[in-house]
């Protein structure tokens, strides 16, 4: 009877690569054929479905080889995965991938590299250090000064920035922390990521702390409103921290007036933070035909940058960038075990100085192994197309007399609603039923994946394009699919059913 195999042999090293090698095949061979045959961007099953197989999977027995547990895992997670890589994906923010960043993160996952300390990543962190270099450039924050790490996403960067902000105030006004914390004040567009609002109560502020700007008519953040609240809240006593703009609202894909935002951060009589969230919008530091649309970023305290929407990277790949390295050092520390202080006096570089993480992946390599390939041109072409692809979906919904648009995009998203101009007396909210019902039934009849969101408490749909290999005749084919299934809870009525 063969001995059973020792469980050191399942592990990465000199004496496994063959199974290495055996293994990574097969796991690229299973995932090829996924690819090559998909012809949806999600098969429909059911969670409930998919649930049952799933709970029925008895963990405490293994199958003992890998090709048996792909085989399992194929129809488990493979057949009924979201595949962003199809041209009919149009729900969020979720990008096709380079494959020289799929190629960095196999390489990552096999070193296994940790980021915090240069004791555990060598030249991984010259790598990652180089990339925030680089992106502050980009930026318009100069490199000589500007600092920034990676993140886990949009959301941690932002908790990052808005930390710093915090100390930036106190620190500022040499104020008693424990009372000048519930005056602290945060103004933001009311379209901005929900992130905020979780870091301001992630860090102690009080639920009336963060402030939402009212939008203008074309979505951004109306300055003039911005202005009033900050005068307002000062005269209440309170401490405005700082202004978060946005660059690519997450429903409307909009950039708010950084130049503008920024000349009324530059006017207050005390220091306020000013942070960019540029999470979506960040491609266009790449682009090769519209980095003006983010003029006045370069003049922000911080910025978020999301590579995994814009940059076509795996997940997860985020930065927070300031534009002066000690802007940072609230969130600085040393531990004897890790990166005693006397590593920073010897110029040891070790990134968890200046991290909220500690164990961090080698998310950089990703993005480093794209530029290396591809060129930063290349991929603002790609960020370029999907832009371009938008508007022209936007032109071809606002003559369509089956829909309501909401308003252009500086980026890749289109908001709409069926509402046809002969239905006008219809009960909006049949409407609203009618437009989910038509976002359901594409999904689970895997003909298309769409968005969906409430503008002024009416239910929209929404494209958020992030393939250039989708094309406006796809886009028209949803459009006809999301016209017949929402039109079949409505009234019978010839000019609806016509």
């Amino acid at each position: 009877m063969p001995l059973p195999p020792d469980p050191a042999d399942f592990l990465l090293d000199g004496h496994s690569p063959n199974r290495y090698e055996g293994d990574l095949a097969g796991a690229i061979a299973t995932v090829s054929r996924r690819l090559t045959n998909c012809t949806a961007p999600f098969s429909g099953v059911d969670h409930r479905a998919a649930r049952r197989a799933v709970e029925s999977i008895d963990l405490s027995r293994p199958l003992d080889d890998t090709s048996s547990a792909l085989r399992e895992l194929d129809d488990l997670y493979l057949r009924d995965a979201v595949y962003f890589h199809h041209p009919r994906y149009l729900a969020h923010l979720n990008c096709p991938v380079a494959t020289p960043a799929v190629a960095a993160d196999a390489i990552a996952s096999a070193v296994n590299s940790s980021l915090d300390t240069w004791d555990q990543s060598g030249g991984g962190t010259l790598i990652e250090q180089r990339l925030i270099d680089w992106t502050c450039k980009r930026l318009g924050f100069n490199p000589q000064f500007a600092d920034g790490i990676f993140t886990s996403g949009g959301t941690q960067s932002n908790l990052h920035a808005l930390y710093l902000a915090r100390e930036h105030a106190l620190a500022c006004r040499g104020v008693d922390r424990v009372e000048a914390v519930s005056r602290l004040r945060v103004f933001t567009s009311a379209d901005s990521h929900f992130s905020v609002r979780t870091a301001a109560r992630l860090l102690g502020l009080p639920a009336e702390a963060v402030h939402a700007v009212a939008t203008d008519s074309n979505r951004r953040m109306n300055t003039d409103e911005l202005r009033s609240a900050i005068v307002a809240a000062r005269a209440d006593g309170s401490i405005p921290m700082a202004v978060v703009a946005t660059a690519g609202t997450t429903d409307f894909g909009v950039i708010d007036p950084l130049d503008e935002i920024a000349d009324i951060v530059d006017r207050q009589p005390e220091s306020v933070w000013l942070h960019v969230d540029a999470a979506y919008g960040g491609g266009l530091l790449v682009s090769p035909t519209r980095r003006s649309l983010l003029r006045g970023i370069e003049r922000a305290h911080s910025a978020t940058i999301d590579f995994h929407k814009s940059f076509f990277q795996p997940v997860s790949a985020s930065a927070v960038l300031v534009r002066r390295a000690e802007w940072m050092d609230p969130g600085r520390h040393h531990a004897d075990y890790l990166n005693p202080a006397r590593m920073a006096r010897a110029g040891i570089p070790n990134q968890v100085d200046k991290s909220l993480q500690t164990t961090r992946r080698f998310d950089a390599l990703k993005l480093w192994l794209t530029l290396r390939v591809m060129g930063a041109d290349a991929v603002g072409e790609l960020f370029d197309r999907v832009i371009e692809l938008a508007s022209a979906a936007y032109e071809l919904i606002a003559t369509d007399t089956r829909f309501t648009v909401v308003t252009t995009s500086d980026l890749s998203t289109v908001v709409f609603r069926f509402a046809p101009s002969d239905a006008a007396e219809l009960d909006p909210e049949l409407l609203d039923a009618a437009n989910l019902a038509a976002r359901t039934a594409l999904s689970a009849n895997a003909e298309a994946m769409i968005a969906s969101t409430v503008v002024d408490d009416r239910t929209f749909l929404k494209f958020t394009l992030l393939n250039p290999r989708t094309t406006l005749d796809d886009i028209a084919e949803v459009l006809e699919l999301i016209a017949a299934y929402a039109s079949a809870p409505l009234p019978a009525e010839p000019s609806l059913a016509s």
